[in-house]
């Protein structure tokens, strides 16, 4: 799950090659997100995935780690 968050990010965002994203990487302090990116990123999950993120949960995802977390919960 980490693998294919991080890759949706490293091509969404244009992460820099050679660029670390762990699970405690921040999406908007590290990797430069903004809420566009982010809506952006959750649509291709939910698309993905096949299920619907909540805006409550939009507002708690402050880290990769966070996203991977709340997508096994779900």
């Amino acid at each position: 799950m980490f693998e294919d968050v991080k890759a949706i990010l490293i091509e969404q965002l244009h992460v820099k090659e050679g660029t670390a994203v762990t699970p405690e990487t921040r999406i908007k302090e590290d990797l430069g997100a903004d809420s566009l990116d982010i809506l952006q990123l959750l649509m291709t999950l939910e698309e993905q995935r096949g299920i619907t993120i909540p805006d409550e949960a939009l507002a708690t995802f402050e880290t990769v780690g966070d996203i991977v977390e709340y997508l096994e919960k779900h």
